[in-house]
């Protein structure tokens, strides 16, 4: 596994307005690794992924995507290296699937967006590898959430980016196709790709990810291999409550506290 960092946050702050939501958060996404970004809700965990896309601008410290400063280069230039899955699901009227997944190949094109043979590869290869060729033609719109999200996913593998954000990529997927993605994710580290993921499934972070981080009160309270992060004591610190985990697998489950009984 490659030790090179793709994108770094180095005491990295965000606000929005006068309310500071990141303080000083210092966290590498690295080559060839997946990272499961977990926390509790209001945490901060969209705004890092945010910031770290450059769709945020930090208020103090910086992000460096291979060394250099995010804030130096272009909105393009950007996106040709980072692909984001959005938590939200837009909509997209008057597209169909095939043409949404395209999206993803526009960093890549010219002012006209004219379609060359390596964009049709990259798209047909994105709406395979998601499941989604037999609704390559249905209108983006008329699909359940679910199904919507994974044309994101399939969008941002269309982009051959060197760095995935997902921001909770398992969000309206039901077990099956929430497994798919990861595996997804898994293969895209093979190729070097750096991922980072926000999980709100424990489970999941655990059986995927290379490295967790733990982000409470916009800080990351801990940072390092599934097995050290996601331990009792400190997710029990971080949300709040009892959670106990039952296998070395990474199964976690909720423990009410028995004085409560």
């Amino acid at each position: 596994m490659s030790a090179v960092s793709a994108l770094s946050a180095v005491g990295l702050r965000a606000a929005y307005g006068a309310r500071e939501v990141l303080h000083g958060v210092d966290l590498d996404v690295r080559a060839g690794e997946v990272l499961a970004i977990v926390g509790p809700n209001g945490a901060g965990k969209t705004t890092l992924l945010r910031a770290l896309s450059g769709v945020v601008p930090p208020t103090a410290g910086e992000v460096l995507l291979d060394e250099r400063p995010l804030s130096a280069l272009s909105r393009q230039e950007i996106a040709r290296v980072i692909a984001v899955v959005p938590q939200d699901v837009p909509r997209a009227p008057g597209f169909t699937v095939r043409e949404v997944v395209a999206m993803g190949r526009a960093p890549h094109q010219d002012a006209w967006l004219r379609e060359r043979r390596g964009d049709v590869v990259a798209v047909d290869a994105a709406l395979e590898r998601c499941g989604l060729g037999a609704l390559a033609a249905r209108p983006f719109d008329d699909l359940s959430g679910g199904e919507r999200k994974r044309v994101l996913v399939a969008q941002a593998l269309s982009q051959s980016a060197r760095v995935l954000l997902l921001d909770e990529p398992s969000a309206f997927l039901d077990l099956r196709h929430a497994v798919t993605v990861f595996e997804l994710a898994r293969e895209e580290a093979s190729r070097s790709v750096a991922v980072a993921a926000i999980v709100h499934d424990l489970s999941l972070a655990a059986r995927f990810a290379d490295r967790v981080a733990l982000l409470v009160d916009g800080a990351v309270l801990s940072v390092g291999p599934p097995a050290e992060v996601l331990e009792e004591a400190k997710l029990g610190a971080a949300f709040g409550v009892r959670i106990r985990r039952l296998s070395d697998q990474g199964t976690f489950a909720f423990a009410p506290d028995p004085a409560s009984r």
